[in-house]
């Protein structure tokens, strides 16, 4: 039976692969890269990179433009189940396609596949549709957020205190009021921290994280979120692009 290998490869240095992640890349028949737009095509260089250092001889890549999902609308749930099953769709293709009957693949994901990712939800979709396509198997990886705490050298918990990972469009929506908890925010393509009530915040941001082009600002939340928004600001004039997270934690608790 075919067999898919979900590979977490970190946030963006090469060097987070683990031990088990190369060793699922030295596995693999086929590689299926899903395209990103032109913008991000240095996000596409790096998985080849890894591809080139690692794989076994004999190795095939395919790659083929990615699902695109309509950021636009603010029908926000429905755009996401449209996506996931467009993507479904192109991956049950593929895999039948492009693997033989008892060859693997692997698909490789930012950061840990188990956070902030919907690859192995994608997966299910297709398995519900037919459960005998491929088996598949998912391999940890170095997320952002644990790239986010290293490189300031703080910790994403409290004593005795809850951590709660959420979105930016949850942020924008709920605000981070007296009481809130320590909380990490995913991929914010609004600057949601700048329309939150900054007094008592500390902010730890990070952008690119892993990369040559990373991003590292940490304070007091009213005297950066304006440095903060410069510095993305540019970047994103300047790649086309911005993936970051950073952690909010109140001070005055």
């Amino acid at each position: 039976m075919r067999h898919i290998n979900v590979i977490g490869i970190g946030a963006g240095d090469p060097d987070h692969l683990t031990l088990q992640a190369v060793k699922a890349f030295a596995r693999t028949d086929v590689f299926l890269l899903l395209d990103k737009n032109e913008q991000r095509q240095d996000l596409m260089r790096l998985r080849r990179r890894m591809i080139e250092e690692h794989a076994r001889p004999g190795h095939r890549v395919v790659e083929v433009p990615d699902a695109e999902r309509d950021r636009g609308t603010p029908a926000y749930t429905e755009a996401v189940e449209d996506w996931r099953r467009r993507r479904a769709e192109l991956l049950g293709r593929l895999v039948a396609e492009r693997l033989g009957p008892e060859e693997s693949g692997a698909l490789l994901v930012w950061g840990d596949p188990s956070l902030y990712d919907s690859v192995t939800a994608v997966l299910d979709e297709v398995l519900a549709a037919d459960p005998d396509a491929f088996r598949y198997t998912v391999v940890p990886g170095v997320s952002s957020v644990s790239v986010l705490a290293a490189q300031h050298r703080t910790t994403l918990t409290r004593v005795g205190r809850p951590l709660r990972i959420t979105t930016a469009r949850r942020l924008a929506a709920e605000g981070f009021g007296p009481g809130s908890e320590d909380t990490v925010v995913m991929l914010d393509g609004q600057a949601a921290f700048g329309r939150i009530d900054p007094e008592g915040v500390h902010i730890h941001y990070g952008a690119y994280l892993g990369s040559p082009d990373e991003i590292l600002v940490a304070g007091p939340l009213e005297g950066t979120a304006a440095e903060i928004a410069r510095l993305r600001g540019e970047a994103r004039e300047r790649k086309g692009w911005i993936m970051d997270t950073y952690l909010l934690r109140r001070t005055e608790d």
